[in-house]
């Protein structure tokens, strides 16, 4: 092993860690990184293979770890004896490797040699172990929770023009509920999210902003999203969105991935309420630490398990989604299963599902659709309400429609995970 290194370390005991590091014959420190702007130049320039930050680095979060990453940079933490507070940060971070200030030459080598070797998530917080069996749930802030094992992330998009995506996400969230399965809804619209307003919920409060910010400073756990995920009715929780458009750049790639792993370990199915737009600005894609106007879709819908695309039964509707669907193929996303809402004679002829059904699978090759007709008096019930169609019009012909659709991602459904295509960006 012959290891070149970058250090991004407190001043207190820099010169003590440098000095045991280069007493090694196969590790060599190219640059002593004054700060976090000095370490991400020099990842970026190729100096080296692994960094050493410590705890206190200031600015230090996902989206510079994510730098790095894409650098080809392994990180290392470092923090002193003792300092517990520290190591949980770098641990939630995602930094697994971590080594002490005072640490000898070989137990670095030893540490060092392990970057290759350590895969899966990250571990619990310090003093954060999985409930015995049998606990329950928490109510209002994780207490007492049991980390899901198998959980599923369900992406429901749609192209531009209203089709409803919300109203099918948060829908099909409270079947997944009203089935057992404990759910959550996250709002991750940055364009016109409206969960909080669908539910008569302050769309003030803290929800997907205050969780993605909490990942980037690497305090994000079980707990904390719980807390910021209120429950809204039995085994169903929301995140809530952005509440205006142009606090967009709070939410990053590389925190929201981190929500959604941790959200994985809160409920069995998590629900994502995505934004319309997934084009990814060229001139920013040579700059990873600018925010991505769309980071948020984008990274929703890779992470994601399953994907529902949703269009409108009308002709401008239908074209829009035969193109979006299209879309899709040049991005990581599982496989689509399209649902075509608001179905209604007036718009397509008579016996609308049949002519739709012939027309998309001769024309753009989808056999696998779901129909949702239309009901625009349920709907603003439930709106006025505050309330879903399973709690407003639970014997209404549209909510048994969702509920169909929800049949096949409810706990215990035997249909497979939706396989992954597209390709990952380097």
């Amino acid at each position: 092993m012959s290891l070149s290194i970058l250090t991004a370390v407190s001043h207190r005991w820099e010169s003590e860690l440098v000095t045991a590091l280069e007493a090694s014959a196969s590790l060599t420190v190219v640059r002593r990184c004054a700060d976090l702007a000095d370490l991400l130049a020099a990842a970026s320039a190729g100096l080296a293979e692994v960094a050493i930050v410590s705890a206190d680095l200031r600015s230090l979060d996902r989206a510079a770890l994510h730098h790095l990453a894409r650098h080809s940079v392994l990180v290392v933490g470092a923090i002193e004896p003792g300092d517990e507070p520290g190591e949980r940060r770098l641990r939630q971070l995602g930094i697994d490797v971590v080594v002490h200030s005072d640490a000898a030459t070989h137990e670095l080598e030893e540490a060092l040699e392990q970057l290759d070797t350590v895969t899966g998530p990250a571990p619990l917080p310090f003093g954060e172990a999985a409930a015995p069996d049998g606990a329950s749930g928490p109510q209002g802030d994780g207490e007492g929770w049991v980390p899901v094992e198998d959980a599923q992330v369900i992406a429901v998009w749609g192209p531009t023009g209203a089709p409803g995506r919300t109203t099918v996400a948060l829908n099909l969230a409270a079947e997944l509920a009203h089935s057992g399965a404990r759910t959550l809804l996250v709002d991750a619209d940055t364009y016109g999210s409206s969960v909080a307003q669908s539910l008569a919920l302050l769309d003030e409060a803290p929800g997907v902003a205050a969780a993605a910010r909490a990942a980037d400073q690497g305090s994000l756990d079980l707990h904390s999203l719980a807390r910021l995920a209120p429950e809204v009715s039995a085994r169903l929780r929301v995140l809530t969105g952005i509440p205006r458009a142009d606090r967009w750049p709070e939410l990053r790639a590389a925190a929201v991935e981190n929500v959604l792993t941790v959200a994985r370990q809160l409920a069995e199915r998590v629900v994502v309420d995505c934004g319309f737009a997934i084009e990814d600005d060229e001139e920013l894609s040579y700059d990873t630490l600018a925010p991505r106007r769309n980071a948020a879709t984008l990274t929703a819908l890779e992470q994601a398990d399953e994907l529902i695309v949703v269009g409108s039964a009308e002709p401008v509707g239908l074209q829009r989604l035969v193109r979006a669907v299209q879309d899709l193929g040049s991005i990581p996303s599982p496989t689509p299963r399209v649902v075509i809402n608001k179905v209604r004679a007036s718009s397509v002829g008579t016996r609308p599902q049949r002519r739709i059904a012939e027309a998309l699978s001769r024309f753009a090759g989808m056999d696998d659709l779901a129909f949702l007709p239309w009901d625009q008096a349920s709907l603003d019930g439930a709106m006025f309400a505050g309330r879903s169609l399973a709690e407003f019009a639970p014997q209404s012909e549209l909510r048994r429609a969702l509920a169909a659709v929800a049949g096949r991602y409810a706990a215990g459904s035997a249909e497979p995970v939706g396989s992954r295509r597209g390709r990952r960006r380097s």
